[in-house]
């Protein structure tokens, strides 16, 4: 059974205490940390959801979630929030939140919309079989890539990494992110491999290369433009 990894952003310690510890005992893995700007150099792409102050020293909640928004990233966020007017939610939405928890909150309640958003976001998530563009076709089934009618020979690991960026189209993955996914219980694997390794996927891609873009310092994504 799969694991959720919750982060818990909140700027006052004994909330990020009780939540964890009532997280962990719904057999939820938690990382707590106390600002927006924490969250950014923590969050990784194994996480499944957010629990995300509003008001905050620094960075606010709402800047926060309008920001992974922007960048892509698209995992669950829930607000936790003193301020329940309709302003409030409705602002909340609009900068890509899924729920919100009023404070003071019911322990009760927070399981039961941690529950609820998770349930929810994993029924919209729908298995990718195939991937087309153009004259470039995937086949996650098979393993099979095709460019131009003609079969492209990929390693395993080159097809990992081209299967992780299509299901996360837009998303942008560190050299680590991609290291923990795609060699996880490989020790001494540098961020040098990562690039040979894209380098040589983009070579067999040919005119399709493109598609894999690099974001000087934050990484890599697979991006169809226009």
């Amino acid at each position: 059974m799969e694991k959720h990894k919750i982060l818990v952003v909140d700027d006052e310690p004994d909330i990020c205490e009780i939540l964890a510890y009532n997280l962990a005992n719904d057999g939820y893995e938690v990382v707590c940390v106390y600002s927006a700007e924490e969250a950014f150099e923590k969050l990784t792409s194994d996480f499944s959801l957010i629990l995300l102050d509003v008001m905050m020293g620094g960075m606010s909640g709402y800047k926060m979630s309008e920001t992974l928004r922007n960048n892509g990233n698209q995992i669950p966020v829930i607000f936790l929030t003193a301020k329940d007017t309709e302003n409030d939610m409705l602002t909340g939405f609009s900068v890509g939140g899924d729920d919100f928890i009023s404070k003071p909150f019911s322990l009760k309640e927070v399981s039961a919309r941690v529950k609820a958003v998770l349930k929810r976001r994993k029924s919209e998530i729908k298995p990718i079989n195939r991937f087309v563009y153009n004259d470039f076709t995937v086949e996650f089934d098979t393993k099979e890539v095709f460019v131009e009618n003609e079969t492209i020979l990929l390693t395993k690991t080159e097809f990992e990494i081209l299967k992780l960026l299509i299901e996360h189209q837009e998303r942008i993955f560190s050299r680590e992110e991609i290291i923990n996914r795609i060699w996880n219980e490989t020790p001494y694997i540098t961020e040098r491999t990562v690039d040979v390794h894209i380098t040589r996927l983009r070579k067999k891609l040919r005119k399709y290369s493109t598609l894999i873009s690099n974001r000087s310092g934050y990484g890599y994504r697979f991006i169809i433009s226009g």
